[in-house]
């Protein structure tokens, strides 16, 4: 018999808290098991922080279990509290329902939904109907707000202030859990680890109301060795859509990850086999390069395709073996008449998001952190021309790993 999947999520790392571990193991071990794991449609676009999610549910149906990807179009008119210290900003129905059908074709590219192998629901269709009084009596009876209260996502608001908008989202995420295992019967929610406690709401609405078993799973969340979550650059989200990020800068992403990161990476977003990710997570020195080589091109192949993580590879290699122009380097194309005229080093640094801030900018001028064409550039005030182009561009480099070529 292959390996019960629990065992295999827990060896690559992914099992956080269970509400039942062992049930959930024997079950999972036994039968087809319907899950399901929620997605706000809060952008056009899935993020890297979506990733490992995305990963544990085809780690599920590879097992022969059943996932429900349920889109957020009527929760996401609230906003998920847990995990923010603000409110979130209120999107148009339109908006969310374009969001929507975008995370439906991302996520059919890693999900298969034919022949009922997965199916898609959005809780738009049962909770922006739903008759307050009626939904009062037949959920809220069920939940204590003092027990509510003492959730860690409510309680990281209370001093700033939680309006009763979103209190209600434990609620409404509870909910869906039960109409899900009412009309699929799905009995195991997953998410992550900032869920637990609208997970726990679920399972035990179930438990009161149907009188039948359910059960929660949360997965780690992705951090920095600082604990901020990961999947985030200066310029913002790394999106799995390769119009907001490209391959070659997913693929950098990755490649340039901390090296204490490279093994829990390796085995949460590769479908590498352990031993393989061990003996790359134990690599030192110069060498864990080798690793980080492997995990970049590994997720950009699941995510944009064998094509694109070769030409992404080809593109760093290139990069890194001497500053050599490539297609897939990040361009900008400017004006003739900028050229004509000259474009001081600080703005192409922030124009080409390399920096953040002017100041920032100049810091790494002064400190020598910035090249043009391979040769370092300390005077703040250069100004780059056309007599800069070599090969029609001019390619910027700040410290070791970051290219922008202009054209």
């Amino acid at each position: 018999m292959s390996q019960n999947v629990y065992d295999v999520l827990v060896e690559r790392g992914f099992i956080e808290q269970c509400t039942h571990p062992e049930e959930v193991r024997e079950l999972l071990g036994k039968e087809s098991v319907t899950f399901y794991i929620g997605f706000d449609a809060t952008a056009d676009s899935l993020t890297a922080g979506h990733f490992l999610t995305i990963m544990a549910m085809m780690h599920m149906q590879r097992a022969g279990h059943r996932p429900i990807a349920l889109l957020g179009g009527g929760t996401t008119m609230i906003g998920d509290p847990s995990g923010k210290s603000d409110m979130r900003k209120i999107m148009t129905k339109e908006t969310i329902e374009h969001n929507a059908k975008r995370f439906y074709e991302q996520l059919s590219r890693f999900i298969t939904f034919d022949n009922d192998k997965a199916i898609i629901e959005n809780n738009a269709d049962w909770l922006l109907g739903l008759n307050y009084v009626d939904f009062l009596r037949e959920v809220g009876a069920e939940f204590s707000v003092n027990r509510m209260l003492t959730a860690e996502c409510y309680k990281q608001r209370m001093e700033r202030g939680l309006t009763f908008f979103e209190f209600n989202y434990m609620i409404m995420q509870s909910y869906d859990f039960l109409v899900l295992n009412r009309k699929h019967n799905c009995c195991l929610e997953m998410g992550g680890n900032d869920q637990w406690s609208n997970i726990i709401g679920g399972v035990e609405l179930i438990r009161k109301k149907e009188k039948k078993p359910a059960y929660g799973l949360t997965f780690k969340l992705l951090t920095t060795s600082e604990g901020i979550k990961m999947g985030k650059t200066m310029k913002g989200a790394v999106w799995l859509d390769p119009e907001k990020t490209s391959p070659y800068e997913f693929y950098q992403y990755w490649r340039n990850i901390e090296d204490v990161k490279v093994e829990e990476c390796l085995g949460l977003l590769t479908f590498l086999p352990m031993d393989e990710v061990r003996r790359l997570g134990a690599l030192e020195g110069a060498k864990i390069n080798e690793a980080k080589e492997v995990l970049a091109y590994e997720i950009t192949k699941i995510v944009h395709g064998e094509e694109e993580a070769k030409k992404a590879q080809d593109a760093a290699r290139a990069i890194f073996a001497g500053g050599a122009k490539h297609d897939d380097m990040p361009t900008t194309e400017l004006e003739a008449a900028r050229w004509e005229n000259g474009i001081d080093l600080i703005s192409l640094l922030v124009e080409g998001k390399m920096c953040a801030t002017r100041s920032e900018a100049r810091r790494q001028i002064q400190q020598g952190g910035v090249s043009i064409n391979d040769v370092r550039e300390t005077a703040v005030d250069r100004i780059v021309t056309e007599a800069d182009k070599k090969e029609g561009s001019v390619v910027i480099r700040k410290g070791k790993k970051v290219y922008h070529q202009f054209k």
